[in-house]
């Protein structure tokens, strides 16, 4: 069974409820008839009853009939979640007025699906700027407790397998935030392993990377790390984690002993944890692009409730696997 099938069978035993605010765009539509049947998610369709309806025939779509379908326009909760929204919202001045517009829009109908207990996760940005689907499951959703910062994981499938585990190995934060402190870093490192342990389904070895192995190089810039490393063992006092690593030291077993001997990760880590995002996305697009690795994600992490943000030039594919993450991701929330 290939690495995705493992993905989709476990989120089989779990059915959590994934809404699509996108409901009426072509490719969303089609994922949902796919998910529907490989029957992974019970699937919630943001959009007009009679659209869908049309082109579920237009494209030849079998078991769309199943999905519960919102319409934005006009539903039965639309009351009950604006003034949901006043409450969250009353500190920054939210109205009922301006509540009532925002719960027809359906990236905010989404999220408060998800914090009324209506939905367990979202999945969107087909036919959206991921700042629009952020923007309302941050105000909403909100992070989990003791996090602070968002972040992006990619998992990297590599046909060596003498890296990683087997040769998967996850990336983070390739996707989200620009510079992080110490304190975010530290926490991208221990939500990232969380999501290789409840999507990738390996026991995490992180690595936190810098140009420098272990003191071989003084900067303020290797002190964020070998800190972040620090306040990380904290959050999770039994993670396998050491740094600051340079790259090979952490993948290599033979540099690893020159470079850090002793280290419990070194040479073996399966978890990245780049230092900044521009360092992260130039590397997990290098070797994709050079390697032909193969990167799925990005993976949203640090969410009290999974939303995943999809890219604009996605495919129909691109959306049922990330259904079948974001199905994954609801059932290891907590653990």
């Amino acid at each position: 069974m290939g690495f995705l099938e493992t993905i989709k069978e476990n989120a089989r035993k779990h059915k959590k409820r994934i809404v699509l605010p996108e409901g009426s765009e072509e490719r969303t539509i089609k994922a949902a008839d796919e998910i529907i049947a490989q029957d992974f998610a019970e699937i919630t369709l943001i959009g007009d009853m009679f659209e869908i309806k049309a082109l579920a025939e237009k494209f030849g779509l079998k078991h769309i009939s199943k999905a519960k379908v919102v319409n934005p326009a006009n539903y039965d909760k639309k009351e009950a979640y604006s003034d949901l929204l006043v409450e969250l919202r009353k500190s920054k001045g939210m109205t009922k007025e301006e509540a009532l517009r925002l719960a027809s829009d359906p990236l905010y109908i989404g999220v408060l699906m998800i914090k009324s207990g209506d939905a367990d996760g979202e999945v969107a940005g087909a036919n959206n700027a991921t700042s629009d689907v952020l923007r309302p499951a941050l105000q909403i959703v909100k992070t989990e407790p003791g996090v602070s910062v968002v972040s992006g994981a990619f998992l990297m499938l590599t046909n060596k397998k003498e890296f990683g585990d087997n040769g998967l190995l996850v990336f983070a934060d390739c996707a989200v935030s620009p510079s992080p402190t110490a304190e975010e870093l530290a926490q991208i490192a221990v939500v990232t392993a969380r999501t290789a342990k409840n999507i990738a389904h390996i026991e995490p070895r992180v690595a936190m990377l810098s140009f420098s192995t272990k003191g071989s190089a003084k900067h303020e810039r290797v002190d964020k790390v070998t800190k972040a490393t620090a306040l990380a063992r904290e959050m999770a006092p039994t993670l396998a984690i050491d740094g600051e690593l340079q790259a090979d030291a952490a993948i290599i077993d033979s540099v690893a002993n020159l470079k850090a001997p002793g280290s419990s990760v070194a040479g073996k880590a399966n978890v990245l944890v780049f230092p900044s995002l521009e360092v992260g996305n130039i590397s997990y697009k290098l070797v994709q692009r050079i390697a032909g690795i193969e990167a799925i994600g990005p993976i949203l992490q640090g969410m009290a409730a999974p939303v995943n943000d999809l890219s604009r030039g996605c495919s129909v594919n691109d959306i049922v696997n990330m259904v079948a993450i974001t199905v994954n991701q609801a059932a290891g929330i907590g653990k």
